[in-house]
């Protein structure tokens, strides 16, 4: 039989278990309720460093372009350049064959699929949206800078007008 002194123990053993049971359940618990909010905030951290680092850079220009050829790959993005003079020829999707230049002299050639907006013409900078093929940019959406505010920002980028000096 037990004597009253061992039902204690068993009841004190009985009770330090159940309460060190106790102890890891509410630390499962903490851990069930942190860890979605950690997974949340790390991604929602994440796609705002994303979303602000793509926004910062609103285009390339053409010496930045053909730097960053390697490791923009294939990937989406805007390109800014003047077009040349007499290189503008249609092509077969619908859109027209040009060069873009930039500051220093280099070019790069483009295939628009789209059809160019009516201000579209040689001299005058445009924003393009494409991706490299090659050597080839590859743009589907061009759009053109005709704002009399930029031209007088930015005299140097502009260098004709429907073929006057400016």
């Amino acid at each position: 039989m037990l004597d009253q002194g061992k039902i204690s123990e068993l009841l004190a053993s009985r009770a330090v278990g159940s309460n060190s049971h106790s102890k890891s359940n509410s630390r499962l618990k903490r851990i069930r309720l942190w860890l979605p909010i950690i997974v949340l905030g790390a991604s929602l951290a994440f796609l705002i460093y994303q979303g602000l680092g793509n926004s910062l850079v609103y285009f390339h220009t053409v010496d930045e372009a053909l730097a960053l050829r390697p490791s923009l790959g294939t990937t989406t993005f805007r390109l800014e350049g003047v077009v040349v003079a007499g290189s503008v020829h249609s092509n077969t999707f619908g859109g027209v064959d040009f060069y873009v230049s930039g500051t220093d002299g280099k070019r790069i050639f483009v295939q628009d699929s789209a059809n160019p907006p009516e201000l579209f013409q040689p001299n005058l900078p445009v924003v393009l949206v494409g991706y490299f093929s090659g050597l080839t940019f590859k743009s589907d959406q061009i759009m053109v800078k005709h704002s009399a505010n930029y031209i007088a920002a930015y005299p140097n980028r502009v260098s004709s007008l429907h073929g006057k000096k400016l």
